[in-house]
C-alpha cells in the first residue's frame, strides 16, 4: 500500500507540471486543442488526488456508524470525476463550435513544443502508474485515465503538425472534438459503473440466477431464496441468503457452509457472505423479508 501511494504522490507532481505547462502553453499559442488537453489534465490531476484520498480513506477500518468501512469512497470519487468529466467535454464542444465558425490564428511551433513535452510527462506518469496491483481497480482506472490523456496529446500534436505544414487553422478546433468525444466516451463508463454500484447493483458477469444455480448445485442444499448480490466498491462484492437444508445432523451445516463460501470466492470472487440457515422456506421473498429476521 505505501508503494502504491508513492506512486500516486509522484504521479501528482508530474500531472501538475503537465497541467502548468499545457495552460501557460495554451494560452500563448492560442490553441484550443492545447486548452482542451490542459482540461483533461485537470481532471487527471483531479482523478488521481480523488483516487489517493479514496486509497487512504478504504484502508481506514470499520468503526460502530460505519460497519463497512469506507470502501465507498471511491465510488463518490468516481461519481464525481465522471460527472466533472461530461460538463468539461461539452464545453470543449461549445469552444470548438464557435472557432469552426470563426477561425483563430495559432501559433503552431509552440503549441507542437509544449504538446510533445505534454506526451513525454504523460508517458512517465503512466509508467510510474503501470507497476500497480491488477486486481485494485481504482488504481487501475487511474493508469488507463493517464494513458487517455497521452493519446489526447498525440492528438494536439498531429494539429500541430497539419498546422505547420498546411496553415489549415481547422485542425485545432477539429482535434478538440475529438479530445471532447474520447473524455465524453470515458465519463460515461465512469458515471454508468459508479451508479451501478450505488444502486446496489451485482458485479460486471455476475447475474444471481447464476448464484442461486451455484448455491442450489452444492450437496445438502435444497432450495436457495431472499437471495442479495451487490457491489461494495470495486472488487469487493457481498451476497446474503437464506438456504433451506436437507434433513440432515448439524454437524453436516458446517461442511455445507465451508463447500459454499469455497464455491462463491472460487467462481464470483464473493468473499463476503451472509447465509441463513433454514430446515424449510420461511416464505420470505428474494427482494423483501416478511417475518423480519
Amino acid at each position: 500500500m505505501k508503494g502504491t501511494e508513492r506512486r500516486f504522490i509522484l504521479s501528482l507532481a508530474l500531472t501538475g507540471l503537465i497541467l502548468t505547462a499545457e495552460v501557460a502553453g495554451g494560452l500563448w499559442t492560442h490553441s484550443l486543442a492545447l486548452l482542451s488537453d490542459a482540461g483533461h489534465v485537470a481532471l487527471d490531476l483531479l482523478a488521481l488526488g480523488m483516487s489517493y484520498a479514496a486509497l487512504r480513506l478504504a484502508a481506514r477500518p470499520a468503526d460502530d456508524r460505519h460497519t463497512y468501512g469506507f470502501h465507498r469512497w471511491q465510488v463518490i470519487a468516481a461519481l464525481v470525476n465522471g460527472a466533472t468529466l461530461f460538463l468539461v467535454s461539452f464545453g470543449i464542444f461549445r469552444e470548438a463550435w464557435i472557432r469552426l465558425r470563426e477561425p483563430a490564428a495559432v501559433l503552431a511551433g509552440p503549441m507542437l513544443v509544449v504538446a510533445i513535452v505534454g506526451l513525454v510527462v504523460n508517458l512517465l506518469v503512466a509508467l510510474v502508474l503501470r507497476e500497480h496491483d491488477h486486481d485494485d481497480l481504482n488504481v487501475r482506472s487511474a493508469f488507463l485515465h493517464v494513458l487517455g490523456d497521452a493519446l489526447s496529446s498525440v492528438g494536439v500534436i498531429i494539429a500541430g503538425v497539419v498546422m505547420l505544414l498546411t496553415g489549415w487553422t481547422l485542425a485545432d478546433p477539429l482535434v478538440s472534438v475529438l479530445i471532447g468525444a474520447i473524455i465524453l466516451a470515458g465519463s460515461g463508463r465512469v458515471l454508468r459503473e459508479a451508479l451501478h454500484i450505488l444502486v446496489e447493483g451485482a458485479p460486471a458477469g455476475v447475474t444471481a440466477g447464476e448464484v442461486s444455480r451455484a448455491i442450489s448445485a452444492i450437496a445438502g442444499v435444497s432450495n436457495v431464496h431472499d437471495l442479495h448480490v451487490w457491489t461494495v466498491s470495486p472488487g469487493y462484492t457481498a451476497l446474503s441468503a437464506h438456504v433451506v437444508l436437507a434433513d440432515q445432523r448439524l454437524a453436516e451445516a458446517q461442511r455445507v457452509q465451508d463447500d459454499l463460501r469455497a464455491a462463491l470466492a472460487a467462481r464470483f470472487g464473493i468473499r463476503h457472505t451472509t447465509v441463513q440457515f433454514e430446515c424449510a422456506d420461511c416464505g420470505q421473498g428474494i427482494a423483501t423479508c416478511a417475518n423480519g429476521q
